[in-house]
């Protein structure tokens, strides 16, 4: 549903950063054609706002306590199909971007994008299109080339030994508890751990554990 240029753009404002819903109110209410209805400090705060005000835009933290922004997303769009949610977030790490994306977020932006570019996303997203930070747009051509390439997964590289640390670094062991259950030394876990992340491309051991249980690895 396209929104009549004519009328203002309802925007709700979803985060649990006071300073940033200030901050963004302040800027958009400098906007021509835009008008922020209403300012959630949570999920469920935002669920209740868009029962109020039904926006046309929702602008979309990720990460807040309680509900985050990926179920937000998901059960807003389940009441109003056609409202437009734009996630502005700082983080753009897989386990976040993708499931939101899934969930139906129509737009993604870093909260390092301008005033200005948040604006022309929201009036973007009032005319039906999608607009994607140059960070995310690049990560997902890589993703969907390396899909179209039919390429193996990241875990396909992992030695037996590898994956069986990977298995129980999900389980949440620490290096201790691998070492005592596959009978080997600190060190050398240490060294099975640091190929296991450096082969899965994540940063650490709680984003081996989530891709290990994404990809059906974990018990």
């Amino acid at each position: 549903m396209e929104i009549d240029e004519a009328e203002a753009i309802k925007v709700l404002l979803v985060d649990d950063h006071e300073m940033v819903r200030i901050g963004l109110a302040a800027v958009l209410g400098t906007e021509d054609g835009i008008e922020v209805v209403g300012e959630a400090g949570s999920g469920e705060e935002g669920i209740r706002l868009a029962q109020e005000y039904t926006p046309d835009v929702v602008l979309m933290d990720l990460v807040m306590d309680g509900m985050d922004g990926i179920e937000t997303t998901r059960q807003l769009l389940k009441l109003y199909p056609d409202c437009k949610v734009i996630v502005l977030t700082s983080y753009l790490d897989d386990e976040k971007m993708y499931p939101v994306i899934e969930a139906g977020a129509f737009s993604y932006l870093l909260k390092t994008s301008r005033a200005s570019e948040v604006a022309d996303a929201i009036r973007a997203a009032a005319r039906g299109q999608s607009v994607l930070e140059s960070q995310v747009a690049s990560k997902m051509m890589n993703r969907f080339r390396s899909n179209a390439r039919g390429e193996a997964p990241a875990y396909k590289e992992l030695t037996e030994r590898e994956m069986e640390v990977l298995k129980l670094l999900a389980q949440g062991k620490s290096n201790q508890d691998i070492a005592d259950q596959l009978i080997i030394g600190i060190k050398t876990v240490k060294f099975h751990v640091t190929n296991v992340l450096a082969k899965l491309g994540v940063e650490d051991r709680t984003q081996a554990a989530i891709y290990a249980y994404k990809n059906g690895l974990a018990e």
